[in-house]
């Protein structure tokens, strides 16, 4: 069960870094089989824009998704256990319900492309913020795009594709970087360019992303986020499992994240009601 939730910062830690560092797609039906790609030419004979072209096409396209979550956190002092139900519209929308293991809803976030919403309704208190609040409180560099695409397994969609360079480690293809930037179109007003230092491996029949990796040098905090048990979703592969680690010079953060019932659709709803008896909180900013 989640522990004071919105309370403490042990809350701020489990359930928001894991909304923002993650957070979450499919324990399939047993009955689906795996896909394996034809045979492509080996990445030395196509590098990195070779990669780029395979990565796109294997990505999961959609406009609405929703899977359900069974999450378990990790920190130095404490292990949560928590199911969420997932709500994405596609570059526009992420919404979540969490309930403790008996089904009870205790919290439902809401976050776009300018806030981050969340509701406690476990003790009647709600949150308004932003990425910015978020990242500044964290230490963070995240943004709408980035947690999209690391909750569906996709690539970032706003940020720049030709600075990588390509190799083969024996088993998945490598694309590497020491300098990705948002793309200046996309960037908001007063937003600076966020430089990414960044790894992706992809399965060499697939080409669908296994592993990511991001650090932060001058913070001193890497992102690592694996995906395993790819499987059939409207002839598309989606993970069935997630694993995200966050490492900060002081802290450690592990989630687990097993997906269930995912389904593609051309629309839906996200009921985000904040109860006139809820009061506002605000989080305090991270001094580790």
């Amino acid at each position: 069960m989640i522990k004071n939730i919105m309370n403490r910062k042990a809350y701020s830690f489990s359930v928001l870094m894991l909304v923002f560092l993650c957070l979450f797609a499919i324990i399939s039906c047993k009955t689906e089989k795996k896909i394996i790609a034809e045979p492509v030419n080996p990445v030395k004979e196509k590098g990195a824009d070779f990669l780029f072209e395979q990565l796109k096409k294997s990505e999961l396209k959609f406009n609405f998704l929703t899977v359900k979550i069974e999450a378990e956190t990790k920190t130095e002092k404490e292990t949560n256990s928590f199911n969420v139900n997932l709500r994405i519209k596609k570059d526009s929308i992420i919404w979540m319900t969490i309930s403790a293991v008996f089904g009870i809803e205790v919290a439902r976030v809401l976050i776009t492309n300018d806030s981050v919403k969340l509701i406690d309704k476990f003790h009647s208190t709600f949150f308004k913020g932003d990425f910015k609040y978020i990242n500044n409180m964290f230490s963070t560099e995240l943004d709408f795009d980035i947690l999209q695409a690391i909750l569906v397994g996709n690539d970032f969609s706003f940020y720049e594709n030709d600075v990588f360079k390509a190799r083969s480690d024996g088993k998945d293809y490598l694309l590497s970087t020491v300098g990705r930037r948002k793309l200046k179109k996309h960037l908001k007003e007063n937003e600076t360019a966020k430089i990414l230092i960044q790894d992706i491996w992809l399965n060499s029949e697939t080409f669908k992303i296994v592993r990511v990796m991001m650090k932060d040098i001058k913070e001193k905090q890497k992102l690592e986020v694996e995906y395993f048990d790819f499987n059939k979703l409207n002839e598309q592969l989606f993970p069935g499992e997630v694993k995200i680690n966050v490492k900060a010079e002081k802290s450690i953060l592990e989630a687990d994240l097993k997906y269930s019932s995912p389904e593609l659709r051309d629309s839906m709803e996200f009921p985000f009601n904040i109860s006139k008896k809820y009061t506002q909180v605000f989080l305090k900013e991270n001094k580790n």
